[in-house]
Parts: structure tokens; C-alpha cells; sequence
């Protein structure tokens, strides 16, 4: 094989092992069921079942919501009262962007410019749950995620998020002790994915939402953890859908826009745009190979009169002579 196809080679598969590396965690979201840490339903009591008695309390009994200001809209008003109304026994905190970047501010003070730098308001309301969480404990969730049943059963985890399909997992319901060391890890990480990714949906999915969190998630599980440092995972069927699911959903996403709308349709057609990707692949893979054989084999090979010149040059002056005298 020649020296040049070798070095074609060496670079290309360089290069797939440094793509590989840089989206190594991505890659590997694919895979993830979430099963090693699942809640199974059949462990989750019934609501009113003696068994609650016997279950151990972790997490505080707070309730932390987010919104601009104290008005909330109508249509999640109804979602809001069933929480309160199911725990009346549990402390419910509403944070507005006033009230959150003062307890940044004076609790975090060292990412006060990070929280104030964000290009989109709903970056502050994805860090901030994450804070709360880390710092208080206690349950978030989302104004559109009304309350079903009592969340009593959630609280003997140390820390639970929710999965979501097709894969990783969702920010808009999750619940942690003070001080789990998943949400101190989360909080650490914000400054490290604070990027701007061109498109506002993927930026702000990738700098402070689910996607953020289930890369952070993924690396986190992917080292052994001991039963109080674990997090554990809600299933879509104990989310929401059923009379024993936890939450009820009214639609929300009001921060997406028309791009959002551009993944959407690239996640329905998936399969389309894989086998597009690797024919693509393909084809710029044969486009280098051309260039490489045509420009940069072509130009690394010596002219033969230039072999003949260089051979010349190392022959000695009476070698020389005499192939003078056998060519005359």
C-alpha cells in the first residue's frame, strides 16, 4: 500500500476518533433506558395505602415553581391549585425573575454574570431550578405539570428526575435532598455549557435544558454511586397518562420557536435523515479520496527527470565520466 493511501487513512480515522471522543456522551444517550435506576410501579404505593406509613422521608416537602412574576396565566392556574391543594402540609414556593436572581445573587454570587448573561429568559428558569434544588431540596416542576396524587411516594429517593422519549431525561419534574451531589454537579457545569449554538433551541437546550441535564445525567451515572448518591428515574407511565401517573400535563413549551419546529420534524424523520447522513458521509469520504489521489498524490511524486537529476548529483565525479563515455 502506498505511503500516501496510509497517511489518508491514518488522517481520516484521526479525525472519526476525536468526533467520536467529542460526542462520545451524546452517542451513548442513544442507548439509555434508564432501567438500572427505575422506580418500577410496583413499588410505588398505591395513593392512600398503608405502606406510605412506612416509607422513609428524604426529600423536604417544598414545592418550587418558576414564572416571571406572580400573575400566572390561566391556563396553568388550574395545574398550580391541584399541587397546592393535594399538600396542603407542604411549603410551596413560587420564584419570579426578581426573586431568583436575588437568591443567585446572594447565594451563588459567583455565577450572578453567567445568570444575568443569558440570552434567553428561559436559560435563568432552567438554572435556577437546578440551584433551588441543590441548595433547598424539595420537588420542581413545571407550571403546565399539574398535580395528580400526592408526591409523597417521590420523597424516599434521594433524587429523582424523569425519563423521556425517546431518550435522557426531562427537567420540568424532578425532586433531591439538599445538597445531592448529581445537583451540585449540575450547578458546576452551567459556566462549562454556556455556548452559543446558532439555532436559540438547540443553544438553550444544550447550555441549561434537558438536553444539558442528560449529558450531565449520563456521566454522572456512568460511575458507581452508593444508594444515597443514586437518582433515581420516573417512568413515562408513572409520569403521567393513568390514574396512579403523578402529574397531569397541559402543553406549555412557550419559549420555542420556529426552530423548535425544525427538530421536531427532524426527530419525526430520524431514519430518513440517518441513511441521508451516511450517504453524505459517503460522499464527501470519495470527494477527498479524489482530491487526495488527484492534487497531493500527483504533486508528492518527483518528476522523472528530476529522479534522473537527483541521481546524478549523487554519483562521483569519475562515475560520472564514465557514464558520460558509455552514453556517447
Amino acid at each position: 500500500m502506498r505511503r500516501g493511501t496510509i497517511t489518508f487513512f491514518v488522517i481520516n480515522l484521526v479525525i472519526i476518533a476525536f468526533l467520536f471522543n467529542a460526542f462520545s456522551t451524546l452517542i451513548s444517550l442513544l442507548f439509555e433506558d434508564g432501567s438500572a435506576d427505575a422506580i418500577h410501579r410496583a413499588e410505588i404505593p398505591a395513593p392512600g395505602s398503608d405502606l406510605l406509613e412506612n416509607r422513609p422521608q428524604m426529600i423536604p416537602k417544598i414545592i418550587h415553581q418558576t414564572y416571571i412574576n406572580e400573575t400566572i396565566p390561566v391556563q396553568w392556574k388550574g395545574g398550580q391549585q391541584s399541587c397546592i391543594d393535594l399538600h396542603d402540609d407542604y411549603e410551596y414556593m413560587l420564584w419570579t425573575d426578581a426573586k431568583s436572581r436575588e437568591f443567585i445573587a446572594t447565594e451563588y454570587p459567583w455565577f450572578i454574570e453567567t445568570f444575568d448573561n443569558y440570552p434567553f429568559p428561559i436559560q435563568r428558569a432552567d438554572a435556577i431550578r437546578y440551584f433551588i434544588l441543590a441548595h433547598y431540596g424539595g420537588t420542581y416542576m413545571d407550571l403546565d405539570d399539574g398535580c395528580n396524587r400526592r408526591l409523597d411516594p417521590l420523597l424516599s429517593y434521594p433524587a429523582w428526575v424523569r425519563f423521556t422519549v425517546p431518550t435522557g431525561i426531562s427537567n420540568d419534574a424532578m425532586g433531591s435532598v439538599p445538597q445531592h451531589p448529581f445537583f451540585l454537579r449540575v450547578v458546576e457545569s452551567l459556566q462549562s455549557y454556556n455556548r452559543n449554538w446558532g439555532m436559540p433551541y438547540i443553544t438553550v437546550m444544550y447550555s441549561t435544558g434537558p438536553l444539558f441535564l442528560s449529558v450531565v445525567w449520563k456521566e454522572y451515572i456512568s460511575s458507581m454511586r452508593s444508594p444515597a448518591e443514586r437518582v433515581r428515574v420516573l417512568m413515562p407511565d408513572e409520569y403521567k397518562g393513568h390514574s396512579w401517573s403523578f402529574f397531569n400535563v397541559v402543553k406549555g413549551n412557550s419559549w420555542h420557536g420556529k426552530d423548535a419546529q425544525t427538530i421536531f420534524w427532524m426527530g419525526k424523520h430520524w431514519m430518513l435523515l440517518t441513511v441521508s447522513g451516511f450517504l453524505l458521509a459517503g460522499v464527501v469520504g470519495t470527494c477527498l479520496w479524489w482530491t487526495w489521489s488527484v492534487w497531493v498524490m500527483k504533486v508528492g511524486k518527483p518528476h522523472v527527470g528530476a529522479r534522473k537529476h537527483g541521481f546524478l548529483r549523487l554519483m562521483s565525479p569519475k562515475e560520472k565520466y564514465e557514464l558520460a563515455d558509455r552514453m556517447a
